[in-house]
């Protein structure tokens, strides 16, 4: 995008839910983002400041119940369900870019798609178009897209764990992912097992061998490199609000020390602005409401450890969303997006 181009018109398609309010947080003050509308089924009618709190007095955006016409727009971010987003793509004028933050578009078999998330696919045709938006390993595909799947949040996170690994043929048998989310990642909308009080003084597993995002990691790692290993995925609750850690054991075909094994990531990631290599243990604290995916290391002759820590809401959703917005329109990957963490 030149210098004194107009601003890039976007839609928010779900702008009531945590993807939605995190997406507004950061396009409201993107210096080449126009807001032009957000839509929201219930609270429809309300200004946008009435439901999220943290934006009062910083917009005056309405909820929409549908956007009256896409004529004006380049660019929807859709922040649905699962199952929504697949019936309105089809739909979208030709013009208009989209980022779809669910999972409807993520996986290119139909048949893992309807087994994992448990409802038909009607829009496979479409799905075609679609980039996988895990920037860091696909930047030039993104760049180049007009639809993009933006990855699930467990997703980004293993990914961004093992993509070095197995770009480098390093890993030999068996691969355990051992996953932790906060709360948020259950959306606003309360349920008996995932509502915050149930969760903030309990610690469980949930979905053990049968998350959604197993089929999407393994895909992944099949465009990265010959992913030929076993993996073993486990998700847990996180007594916190915000956050995704996940543990990555795997074992080398050689050994490795800590060092030896950050040194492959750093070659890996030298340009990926997002990706920070730490000592020893990466915090969730650290990266809480940023971009940023922090990744540490620890090795023993073959056997290691990577551990990486992001948010949920924004590297694993709608700060990702935003990253690959700013390529798909020519811009600086970085732009509204750098955003610092709290300490704590």
């Amino acid at each position: 995008m030149q210098s004194g181009a107009r601003k890039i018109r976007a839609a928010i398609f779900g702008g009531s839910g945590y993807g939605g309010a995190e997406l507004l947080r950061i396009l409201l003050f993107h210096p080449h983002v126009e807001v032009a509308a957000v839509t929201a089924n219930e609270h429809a009618g309300k200004a946008v400041g009435e439901v999220h709190r943290n934006l009062l007095g910083l917009t005056n955006l309405q909820f929409v119940k549908e956007a009256e016409s896409l004529a004006g727009v380049d660019c929807v971010f859709l922040a649905l369900p699962h199952g929504q987003a697949m019936s309105i793509v089809p739909t979208l004028p030709p013009h208009v870019k989209a980022i779809d933050l669910s999972g409807d578009f993520r996986l290119r078999d139909q048949a893992a798609f309807e087994k994992h998330y448990k409802q038909p696919h009607t829009a496979m045709d479409a799905q075609t178009e679609f980039a996988y938006g895990l920037t860091e390993t696909n930047r030039e595909a993104v760049r180049r897209a007009r639809l993009i799947a933006n990855p699930g949040c467990f997703a980004t996170a293993t990914l961004l764990g093992l993509a070095p690994l197995v770009a480098n043929g390093l890993l030999t048998g068996r691969v355990i992912v051992d996953a932790k989310t906060g709360s948020s990642g259950s959306g606003a909308k309360a349920a008996a097992n995932t509502h915050h009080p149930q969760r903030m003084t309990s610690f469980y597993a949930y979905k053990p061998f049968t998350h959604q995002h197993v089929p999407e990691i393994e895909q992944e790692l099949n465009h990265v490199g010959d992913w030929t290993n076993e993996l073993v995925f486990m998700t847990h609750s996180l007594p916190v609000a915000r956050g995704i850690f996940a543990s990555i054991y795997a074992e080398a075909k050689q050994e490795l020390s800590a060092a030896e094994l950050k040194q492959v990531f750093a070659d890996y990631y030298r340009d990926c602005f997002f990706v920070r290599l730490v000592d020893g243990s990466p915090d969730i604290n650290w990266v809480k409401t940023t971009n940023f995916c922090d990744l540490g290391f620890a090795a023993r002759g073959k056997q290691i450890v990577v551990f990486s820590a992001i948010d949920n809401l924004v590297k694993g959703a709608a700060g990702q969303a935003v990253q690959n917005m700013n390529l798909m329109f020519g811009l600086d990957e970085k732009i509204g997006l750098q955003l610092v963490g709290t300490n704590p």
